[in-house]
């Protein structure tokens, strides 16, 4: 059944499941270990400093292995790098990527000389039909129990309009925990899923224990929305610093993120400085955590490897109905 979901035939992997791009945590081992286990994975190119270190990482990827993975690209005038990363990936021959917060027209165009599909973050069906025009390959479908810069929309509501007005493949993401969700996503209508919070506590994941600890004991009731890191709401775990700094921008923040002369420089200042914090955050334990995850670190219950995870969610996917 999984082997026939679009997402399989488009990247011939044997599990619908991409390891969804993870600002800071998103690694090439992991990447390499999503891949010998039979689905696929996509790595934020910001979480490389400069283009010739995405160069290398790419290349070290495709040394380790022949199968399928993307890179996340920033596609919105706040990401000065874009243009750089896009063109080093299409020369690299990554296999697809994930565009994010803006238009993928340009990257959609290159892409196409080179042979590299481009799947694209849509929270709608209005943009979704624009993406669709543009000559994407698949949609993202980010809904509402996403991590990270989440959609408006349930999955429930999203994924059945996204098919009635799309007639590219959807891949859904947010809030899939196991193997049944999964299931119940492809049911929905989806052609493959986007996961990313259950594989933040792994063993091949680079962040800190505190950090995999915390997707262990917190759940989803925890996780809130903040626009303190970029300006744009965002899913963190509701720690105890969390709590004490607040979650929305104070009055100054506010205004120059509506201010249309400043507006792009004040995005990309917040940008910078919240991944900075996040980064801190990710990389050590300290009473200023500011971490980010989606509801679906509900279902993680210990630190596992990416054999482990992904073994358990095919077992729970070809459990028989009850």
């Amino acid at each position: 059944m999984t082997k026939q979901a679009s997402l399989c035939e488009m990247l011939n992997i044997d599990f619908p499941v991409i390891m969804a791009p993870m600002f800071l945590v998103s690694n090439e081992e992991m990447i390499i270990e999503a891949i010998k286990n039979g689905i696929t994975g996509a790595i934020p190119a910001l979480n490389y400093r400069t283009v010739d270190e995405l160069r290398a990482a790419i290349r070290r990827i495709k040394k380790a292995t022949d199968g399928p993975f993307g890179i996340n690209l920033i596609v919105n005038k706040s990401n000065f790098l874009y243009k750089e990363q896009l063109k080093a990936c299409c020369e690299e021959g990554i296999s697809y990527f994930i565009t994010s917060l803006g238009s993928p027209e340009e990257t959609i165009k290159m892409s196409r000389k080179y042979g590299v599909k481009v799947f694209c973050d849509v929270v709608d069906a209005k943009y979704a039909r624009k993406v669709e025009a543009l000559g994407a390959d698949a949609i993202i479908a980010v809904n509402k129990e996403a991590g990270g810069h989440a959609g408006p929309t349930p999955f429930s509501t999203l994924i059945p309009a996204l098919k009635k007005e799309c007639q590219i493949p959807i891949i859904s993401a947010g809030g899939i925990g196991d193997g049944h969700g999964i299931k119940e996503m492809i049911a929905l209508g989806a052609d493959g899923v986007s996961m990313g919070s259950i594989f933040i506590a792994t063993k091949e994941a680079p962040v800190s224990e505190g950090y995999k600890d915390a997707c262990v004991q917190y759940g989803a009731e925890d996780i809130v929305l903040t626009t303190k890191l970029s300006g744009t709401p965002c899913t963190v775990i509701n720690t105890p610093y969390v709590e004490k700094i607040g979650t929305s921008q104070n009055f100054l923040e506010r205004f120059l993120n509506k201010n249309k002369k400043l507006k792009k420089w004040f995005k990309a200042i917040t940008f910078m400085r919240g991944m900075k914090s996040l980064q801190k955050a990710a990389f050590s334990t300290t009473y200023k955590t500011v971490w980010c995850a989606g509801p679906s670190i509900e279902f993680v219950k210990e630190i596992l490897t990416i054999k482990a995870v992904i073994d358990k969610l095919k077992s729970e996917f070809n459990e028989p109905a009850k």
